[in-house]
């Protein structure tokens, strides 16, 4: 069986030598065996786990969601755990873009209501967040002006 010294690992999976430790820390990677000298000997299987670990990052999943899909994989999960799993992810997603596109239209109306010059009294930007105008507040003051 071919082993990979932690450089090694981290280089053919392309992440830090400390995201590895790291993540064998968050239980995420196998603890490796260990040589005499102490150097860590990670398993050639170890690269695509990784691999994995950081796809799954970049969708959005969080390093329990990650377990979690590691734990399916690893002991014969069913494809309606995992299918549940990425639903929640999607959802919550969606609803972070819902509130980004909320908080994005707020911004340009006030970014379009401020000249830009003249004095800082008046000037709509500062006085939505002086006033504490949450976002809905915004957004009525922008539907009856439309």
């Amino acid at each position: 069986m071919s082993t990979l010294t932690i450089g090694k690992l981290a280089d053919a999976a392309g992440v830090g030598i400390d995201t590895v430790r790291f993540y064998e820390r968050a239980g995420l990677l196998n603890k490796p065996r260990r040589t005499a000298s102490g150097y860590r000997l990670y398993a050639a299987a170890d690269v695509g786990r990784l691999r994995f670990i950081r796809r799954a990052k970049t969708l959005g999943f969080s390093l329990e969601e990650i377990a979690e899909l590691l734990r399916l994989n690893d002991g014969g999960g069913r494809r309606g755990a995992v299918r549940a799993l990425a639903s929640r992810r999607l959802a919550e997603i969606e609803q972070k873009l819902t509130e980004l596109s909320r908080m994005r239209d707020t911004l340009r109306h006030l970014v379009l209501q401020c000249r830009g010059n003249g004095p800082l009294a008046g000037c709509p930007i500062i006085a939505a967040v002086l006033e504490g105008a949450t976002n809905q507040q915004v957004d009525r003051r922008i539907r009856r002006s439309a």
